[in-house]
Parts: structure tokens; C-alpha cells; sequence
């Protein structure tokens, strides 16, 4: 009997277990999820480009981050800035770990191709250094005349900074830009001027190793230092990206110009000085007394004709008034 009532007990226990653990709460699968974009652990320099959608995947070992990136190219696909914080533990189990792995040539060369479908992208063979250490990156133009640029940097101590408890994190960082109006040194400028704002927990996933010392030569003579980097010399880098503005079209309208015939300007009438000194008569035409004329002074009336002719100033006689003839009134005249 005792027997019987013990198993009647193990059974109604088992049948409660059971109710109870049907009715648990509603629990969401750990994923990408969406994030504001003041939550990134990279930014853009100052000046663009701007932040469209931040996208964050935690993993066993880390986090990772896509930014969206604003877009103004006809190249396909998103501009996009990945960030990758490898090396804390427990972030999120469920998803697993993300592979550890160092960049390579291949695997770069690989990724640039298929992330600017369509354009040839050609490797940069010369090193480069931004404040968190040495990157490289591959560009190429479109067909239709866009720039694009593909970067990648790889933070981690070196070797001999690894200890037991120390420097063992790392942070990958990857860049795809494409932009209509940009230059390839506007686009290269994102990558010397971006800002990493995460920072992975404890002295053991430290990604930049040792802190580095102040500069040996301070206080030093023959060492001057000048007010800018370089001694006086501008650096050729831009720190923002800042494509140039779009160019507007205008449209010159052109009128067409009525040529009227202009009337003929009057000639100008020349007025003749009246003679000034002795006027000297014509052979036919009768004899004038000679007398001064001043300019503008009115005209004077002419001399009567003298009966006889004066030629050099002598005058001949009639032979009918020779003698006593002379006297006579005819011979007056």
C-alpha cells in the first residue's frame, strides 16, 4: 500500500514538472541587430562621410560592427566601414567565435574585387601609416568615371609586447568608398582620419601594445621643433573627406542682334575767311579800288568804273583831246 502511494506521488510530480516548464517565457535568437549610430565603435572623419546604418553582430569572442556608409557613385553596391573586435570573451555564446585570423594579400585582393564589382582595382605597393599603425588599400576608376578605394588595416601589438596577461586583442578595420566626384587622395584621407571609439575589456586584449615613451630627443640640442609637422610645410593630406561640389549645367541663351542702319551724319559746312589785304580783280572783270577788308567786317560797296583804263597806274588820251581839244566836257569824262 505504502508502495502505491509513493509511486501515485512521483507520477502527479513528474505531470507538474511538465506544466510548468511549457508555460517559460518568450526569448528572441541572438543575431545582427540594428544599432543608432552614436552606438559605433569607428567614425568617420570630420567632414564625411556620413553614418546611413550601423548593423552590430556580438560573438563569443568580440563584436562586429557594418556601418553604411552615404553613397553618391553609379559603381553597384554600398559604400560600407567594417569594424572588428576580436579577443573579449562572453559576449554573446550563442553565436559562436569569429576566427582569429591575420589579414592576407590573397584574401584582400580577393575582397577588394568582389566588394567594387566591375572595376579593376590595382594595390598601393607603397607603406603607409595612420595614427593606429601601418594599413594599405587598392583603387581603381569606373568606367564611368568614378573613384573608388578599398582599405583594410589590421591593429595588433607586435610580438614582442605579448605577454602571459597582456596584448593579446586585435582590431580589423575595412573600408569600401566609391564617389562620383571625389579624388582617390579625398577618399584616402578616410583612412588617415577615422577614429576608433571601442575599446576592448582588460589589460589582456589590449590591442596597441605598450604605451610608448616621450621622445628621447626632448630637451636635446640640434633637435628644433617647429610649430607644424614638417618644419613649416603644409601637409599634403587633407584630414576630411570633401568631394568636390557637383558642377551645374548653364544654359547660354542667345539673342539675336537687329543691326538698324544708322542715318548718314551731316558733313560738316566749311566757311570760308573773307580775304584779308588788297583784293586783286579778274582780267574781264571790272576794275575795284583796292582797300583793306577786315575779317567779318560788312561788305563795301564798289567803286564806280573809271572812263578810262588805269594800267600801271599811267592813263592814255584820246587823240581828239590833244591841244586845245582837251578842255572840252567831252574829254572831262
Amino acid at each position: 500500500m505504502r508502495l502505491l502511494n509513493l509511486i501515485s506521488i512521483v507520477a502527479v510530480a513528474g505531470v507538474m514538472a511538465g506544466c510548468s516548464t511549457t508555460s517559460g517565457s518568450v526569448k528572441q535568437p541572438s543575431g545582427p541587430e540594428a544599432i543608432a549610430s552614436e552606438k559605433a565603435l569607428v567614425m568617420p572623419p570630420p567632414g564625411g562621410p556620413s553614418i546611413v546604418s550601423v548593423v552590430e553582430t556580438k560573438r563569443g569572442n568580440g563584436v562586429e560592427q557594418t556601418l553604411s556608409l552615404f553613397t553618391s557613385s553609379s559603381v553597384p553596391g554600398q559604400n560600407f566601414m567594417k569594424v572588428q573586435f576580436l579577443g573579449a570573451s562572453g559576449s554573446n555564446p550563442d553565436t559562436g567565435s569569429a576566427g582569429y585570423r591575420m589579414f592576407s594579400e590573397t584574401g584582400m585582393s580577393r575582397e577588394a574585387f568582389a566588394s567594387v564589382p566591375g572595376v579593376a582595382m590595382a594595390r598601393n605597393t607603397t607603406f603607409l601609416q595612420n595614427s593606429y599603425g601601418p594599413f594599405s588599400y587598392a583603387s581603381g576608376r569606373s568606367r564611368g568615371g568614378d573613384t573608388c578605394i578599398y582599405g583594410w588595416q589590421q591593429i595588433r601589438s607586435s610580438r614582442a609586447a605579448h605577454t602571459q596577461t597582456r596584448n593579446f586583442g586585435m582590431i580589423q578595420v575595412k573600408l569600401r568608398l566609391c564617389d562620383a566626384r571625389a579624388s582617390e587622395r579625398q577618399l584616402l584621407a578616410v583612412m588617415y582620419g577615422y577614429t576608433i571609439t571601442g575599446t576592448l575589456n582588460g589589460e589582456i586584449w589590449n590591442p596597441y601594445g605598450d604605451v610608448r615613451g616621450a621622445d628621447p630627443t626632448l630637451g636635446q640640442t640640434g633637435t628644433p621643433i617647429y610649430p607644424d609637422e614638417g618644419g613649416y610645410r603644409q601637409t599634403s593630406m587633407p584630414l576630411g573627406y570633401e568631394p568636390a561640389p557637383q558642377a551645374v549645367g548653364r544654359v547660354t541663351v542667345r539673342r539675336a542682334v537687329v543691326t538698324r542702319p544708322q542715318p548718314a551724319a551731316p558733313q560738316p559746312v566749311v566757311q570760308q575767311a573773307p580775304p584779308v589785304g588788297p583784293r586783286v580783280p579778274l582780267p574781264d572783270a571790272p576794275q575795284q579800288s583796292s582797300q583793306m577788308v577786315a575779317p567779318g567786317s560788312p561788305a563795301q560797296p564798289a567803286a564806280p568804273a573809271q572812263q578810262s583804263a588805269r594800267a600801271g597806274g599811267v592813263a592814255v588820251p584820246s587823240p581828239d583831246c590833244i591841244g586845245d581839244a582837251a578842255m572840252t566836257a567831252a574829254c572831262r569824262r
